[in-house]
């Protein structure tokens, strides 16, 4: 008979075991955004400090990393979750990278960037690219310097990229020389707002014929009228310089219609080697005698923001790109694709060839890595608000951490309800075992890729399919569950399964997509989720976040607990009643009296001087055979009716015709501005103020108080420039109301706020050189918009900005923003919310 060890005995030589055992190393898993190992406790919770860094190019200095933007922004940080600018923007003299900014780069702006066409009154210094060059000669005659490749811009095509060089990373930075040139024409030509002879002979081009460089120009580069063939030839901007494997330096480089090009720079000057002849690559790709070889787009397609960046572990070149455009309803989206070489071909996962062979859609060309989405946190889930995603992220960089084996995708995004606001996003890349980058659903946060368990995976999970489309619609989560028996049910059906210690591979609808399994922090939920995120061999990425598992009895108690209405004892506007919860639990309504507030949240006001009236909605929440029921006392309360606070006729001067107010001040550019003038003109009754585009009016503080007022105004615009104001009001620099001719959304007329990042677009946009009237109202949370005297926008939960007795007022400036170029006449503030028919008559009597 045996005898037994003790258990104690037998523990021991476990751990004896499981200490001598041989460390594994996970071959080509070992570099995929790092190295596995044993399943660890969660970290703790991460801390971020956010920066706005518009077009970030990422570079690392010691411990230090760096993104260098547009509009000459910058900032720096240690682990890639808390960021700190150092840049002071286009000040100059004193601007942080170039000291006295115009006179430091006037070889550039010669061409474009600086009080020209669209930089008229101010600067466009965009999308730089920082990087060491040890084998660059000095002025001095050392070696070694920090290079940056910058772009001035004055038009959509008529561009230049300059470099300037520094021994300190963080500047100031002296201008070198300009290397590429865009826009220019066959013969003398001028843009609008601008004193620049376009003529190709007044760019880099004459010196290099001269030279014999060059030939002379290439008669494609102009369309039959002698104007840029922007079609075929770049947008030089967007800079991106990268050494190759056996150390060659490159530059890519180029913006939309014309596609994105390749240049071979020399080390030592860091100018490019220009092909000096004409040709095609053997895959048929242009090469031009001037611009390089072309690597992607054409054809007025979108595509700019190329970012090159070689990965030892698969022997690729991986070519970054965003399709769209930047605003907030532009679709911005990040591509990829790869080549064996710097200079292409790049390819997709079907094999696509990057540059387009026509003037074909070319949202089916290359891997959509992200675009916009929302992780929708719906009722009864964890956390605030609506939940955690991106609008328009894109024009990215990349690092390779060769220590760690950890990669990372840097891009600028806006977030679905904040308007233009932008922020740096940081999110881990790791490569499936198809050697294609996948981008973690959620930013960095110190993750680590390292095994995971079979049963830990299995579960409901927030599901995102990027698809290949790009619009400004947002991707909204679905649901799916990952059952024990390897099949996919909910939103999608199929399959999945792990391979290795972290490989995920799902088929959904028969389209299988590789990738990882990795545990992230989820910020809505403030908890550490596990995730996946794959692409397909067609190039659609999809994503997962874990729910928390919930009984059907606590999925309704959760909703039941979180549903509520905000406050419902003085409601003046519609209601938004949800009928679905977590997990798509079915929410209905009935309300006791439909002629106060209906099961769909309609509310129908009492007139002025009425008494309040009331009625209770009721929700029946019900998930599976579980039901709770929810009620909701409603108030709602009787119009206010308007009265006239104050009112500027502009008749010769800015006094408040109603003797409420003191009278207008004429102001500089800005609202802190001292200056400007005010000029005076025939307006649409008796005399009109004449605002020139560099000044506005500052109005008294205090002139609207409370949540019910309205401004009616007559417009007449010389020119519309997006974000201009015309009528603006704040609490401060987070929380204001603006009337925007040319608003962010799609360039519509609208009133917009910062406060909640509120759209109120009109559907249209008002001309230049025409008179239009405008008037808006707000009566508790409820913001109408007319123009002409005609609805075009009517919506709810508009936010409370002037709740100070203080708040302050201008007309055709903010803080930020091109002033007003015009006319204005007859504006007129209420206290209260004019009527339908008060706004028509004011409209129809012109005043």
């Amino acid at each position: 008979m045996r005898r037994r060890r003790p258990l104690f005995m037998m523990l021991v030589c476990l751990l004896l075991t499981a200490l001598a055992a041989p460390v594994h190393a996970a071959g080509a898993n070992a570099d995929r955004g790092g190295k596995p190992g044993q399943p660890t406790r969660d970290p703790q919770p991460p801390a971020f400090t956010e920066v706005s860094v518009h077009d970030p190019s990422i570079v690392r200095h010691g411990g230090t990393y760096y993104v260098f933007g547009s509009h000459i922004e910058a900032a720096k940080s240690t682990d890639l979750m808390n960021w700190t600018r150092f840049t002071n923007g286009y000040t100059t003299p004193g601007n942080t990278l170039y000291g006295d900014l115009s006179a430091n780069l006037a070889g550039s702006f010669a061409w474009a960037g600086e009080n020209d066409a669209d930089s008229f009154g101010g600067f466009a210094v965009w999308a730089p690219d920082v990087f060491w060059n040890e084998h660059f000669v000095n002025e001095d005659g050392t070696k070694g310097a920090w290079l940056i490749y910058y772009s001035a811009s004055s038009t959509y095509i008529r561009s230049a990229i300059g470099f300037a060089a520094s021994k300190h990373i963080e500047g100031p930075y002296t201008y070198v020389d300009t290397i590429v040139y865009s826009g220019f024409t066959r013969d003398e030509a001028y843009d609008a707002n601008s004193r620049v002879n376009k003529k190709w002979t007044n760019t880099n081009l004459s010196a290099l014929v001269e030279s014999g460089v060059l030939d002379g120009p290439n008669p494609d580069w102009f369309n039959a009228n002698g104007s840029y063939n922007n079609t075929l030839y770049p947008n030089a901007i967007d800079a991106n310089v990268l050494y190759d494997k056996d150390g060659r330096l490159w530059m890519t480089y180029g913006s939309w219609s014309g596609g994105i090009f390749i240049l071979e720079l020399d080390k030592k000057t860091g100018r490019p080697i220009y092909p000096g002849e004409d040709g095609t690559t053997p895959d048929g790709r242009m090469i031009d005698r001037y611009f390089g070889t072309k690597i992607a787009g054409g054809y007025t397609k979108s595509g700019e923001g190329p970012y090159i960046v070689y990965d030892r572990e698969t022997d690729y070149y991986y070519l970054y790109m965003s399709y769209g455009w930047l605003g907030s309803d532009g679709g911005y989206n990040i591509r990829v694709f790869r080549s064996r070489r710097p200079d292409g071909p790049y390819v997709d996962t079907l094999g696509q060839n990057a540059v387009l062979p026509g003037n074909v859609d070319h949202t089916p060309y290359g891997i959509k890595l992200m675009g916009n989405f929302l992780f929708e946190r719906r009722i009864g889930e964890p956390g605030e608000g609506i939940g955690y995603g991106y609008v328009s992220p894109g024009h990215n960089s990349v690092y390779y951490d060769k220590e760690t084996g950890k990669r990372f995708l840097v891009f600028h995004a806006r977030f679905p309800g904040k308007g233009e606001i932008h922020e740096v996003r940081v999110h881990q890349l790791f490569l499936n075992k198809k050697g294609w980058p996948v981008a973690a659903p959620y930013r960095y946060a110190g993750e680590k890729l390292e095994k995971v368990n079979r049963q830990d995976l299995i579960g409901e999970y927030r599901f995102i399919n990027h698809g290949k489309a790009y619009s400004e619609a947002i991707e909204r989560s679905g649901y799916i569950r990952l059952n024990p028996n390897n099949t996919i049910s909910g939103d999608v059906q199929g399959s999945w399964k792990k391979t290795g210690h972290f490989d995920a591979e799902l088929t959904i609808d028969g389209k299988t997509y590789y990738g990882v399994f990795v545990k992230q922090w989820d910020p809505v939920s403030e908890a550490w989720v596990m995730t996946f995120t794959a692409i397909s061999d067609e190039g659609v990425a999809i994503w997962g976040s874990k729910l928390e598992d919930r009984t059907e009895v606590q999925i309704v108690q959760d909703i039941a607990a979180d549903l509520a209405l905000g406050d419902t004892s003085g409601v003046t506007g519609n209601l938004n009643l949800p009928t679905e919860g977590t997990r798509r639990a079915r929410i209905a309504w009935t309300t006791s009296d439909p002629g106060v507030v209906t099961e769909t949240g309609v509310v129908t006001r009492p007139p002025a001087g009425a008494e309040p009236v009331s009625a209770v909605l009721t929700a029946t929440i019900t998930y599976g055979p579980e039901r709770a029921v929810k009620t909701f006392p409603i108030t709602v309360l009787p119009r206010r009716p308007a009265t006239l606070a104050a009112h500027y006729a502009f008749e010769g001067n800015l006094d408040d015709a109603k003797e409420s107010f003191a009278s207008g001040t004429p102001i500089g550019d800005r609202i802190d501005s001292v200056g400007g003038t005010i000029g005076y003109a025939e307006g649409k009754i008796g005399r009109a103020a004449v605002f020139d585009g560099a000044s506005g009016v500052r109005l008294p503080n205090g002139l609207i108080q409370g949540d019910a007022y309205s401004v009616s105004v007559w417009l007449k615009p010389e020119q519309l420039t997006m974000y201009t104001t015309t009528f603006f009001g704040a609490r401060n620099p987070d929380n204001w109301v603006s009337l925007v001719p040319r608003g962010p959304a799609g360039g519509q007329t609208m009133v917009w706020s910062g406060s909640a990042w509120y759209d109120g677009a009109a559907g249209l946009t008002i001309p230049t050189g025409e008179w239009s009237h405008l008037a808006f109202t707000v009566d508790g949370g409820e913001l109408v918009v007319y123009v002409n005297g005609e609805e075009r926008f009517r919506g709810a939960n508009f936010p409370h900005v002037f709740t100070v007795p203080d708040a302050v007022f201008a007309l055709g400036v903010n803080w930020w923003d091109p002033p007003y170029q015009g006319l204005m006449d007859e504006l007129r503030i209420y206290e209260g919310a004019l009527q339908p028919y008060e706004v028509a008559a004011l409209a129809g009597a012109g005043g």
